[in-house]
């Protein structure tokens, strides 16, 4: 049985002996899109994090059987033709929850206690030219006593609001889907949620209900003392209206780790104009050790099962 994994470069070289046993495994660091078909001929089954497998490539894949996504969403994957072609689509899910909480809560924290400006203040040097023992440029917020309000209350967003309440802070939510479930937050309305949190994280799936859904209209209801966090999917958010926003001191602060285009080449986001308000990382919130550890284990599980 061969197992192809398009894109092993997002496992950050960690060990696949768990998912090579089940057969003939050929790892690439990384598929570009005319790669694709020639590498998956003959694939029974094949791994893909981010690598887009459409219904074009799939008609030209007849042995495939089983593709496991290397992570939770499934956007990359054309699932109505995969379910047509009789291809069975598996993603792992819940190996990044607490990573990306962990992620979200020292976003929050690192963005209220300036954590960026003042550790450029002591490597640039400007510390110990100073004949002052403290450095007050940019106040710094606790995190106790704040309201955090939490859009998209799934797996993340519980753990969010665990970590949140420990630390002191008055949690609430809102529903994207417009389902709300009896929960141990209350629940609120995206405008009251907006204009109340002192702490904004976003924790929902990118589909037609969220797409674009903190535009400029949004982000104006937002407090100035306010920060917004966002570890889900960068089309969720604006980054236009984000930039916008953050330099006319409507808000605080932001903290990205999902971006509408990843890589991100161009964006308003690189031109802010004071850059200690964006705290900004390469989509790797998930990626702890620990994380990618629990990422393999569910793929080889996939596999195990679908072989059953």
């Amino acid at each position: 049985m061969k197992i192809v994994f398009l894109d092993e470069y997002s496992i950050a070289g960690r060990d696949m002996s768990a998912v090579a046993k089940f057969g003939d495994y050929t790892g690439y660091d990384f598929t570009l899109p005319e790669q694709v078909i020639e590498r998956c001929q003959g694939a029974e089954i094949v791994i893909s994090n981010k690598v887009v497998l459409s219904a074009e490539i799939l008609t030209q894949l007849p042995d495939l059987r089983l593709i496991c996504v290397a992570a939770t969403g499934m956007n990359n994957v054309d699932l109505v033709a995969a379910a047509e072609l009789g291809i069975e689509v598996r993603n792992a899910v819940g190996y990044s929850t607490y990573s990306v909480a962990e992620t979200t809560l020292c976003s929050a924290l690192s963005l209220l206690r300036e954590v960026t400006y003042y550790d450029d203040y002591f490597h640039s040097g400007r510390y110990s030219a100073s004949d002052r023992p403290f450095n007050f440029d940019r106040p710094t917020s606790q995190i106790r006593g704040k309201k955090w309000g939490i859009i998209g209350l799934g797996n993340i967003g519980r753990e969010v609001a665990r970590l949140a309440t420990a630390f002191g802070c008055e949690v609430s939510y809102t529903s994207t889907s417009g389902v709300f479930r009896q929960e141990d937050y209350p629940a609120v309305s995206l405008d009251e949620l907006l204009s109340e949190s002192d702490i904004i994280s976003i924790h929902a799936p990118l589909n037609a209900q969220t797409n674009n859904l903190l535009d400029a209209p949004q982000l104006s209801k937002m407090k100035p003392s306010a920060i917004l966090i966002n570890v889900a999917r960068g089309g969720i958010v604006n980054e236009q209206a984000l930039a916008d926003a953050l330099d006319a001191g409507a808000i605080r602060g932001a903290a990205l780790d999902v971006f509408s285009v990843e890589p991100l080449r161009t964006s308003p986001l690189y031109k802010i104009k004071d850059r200690y308000r964006l705290l900004a990382s390469p989509h790797n919130a998930w990626s702890s050790d620990d994380a990618i550890d629990r990422l393999i284990g569910c793929i080889s599980k996939n596999i195990e099962e679908y072989l059953k």
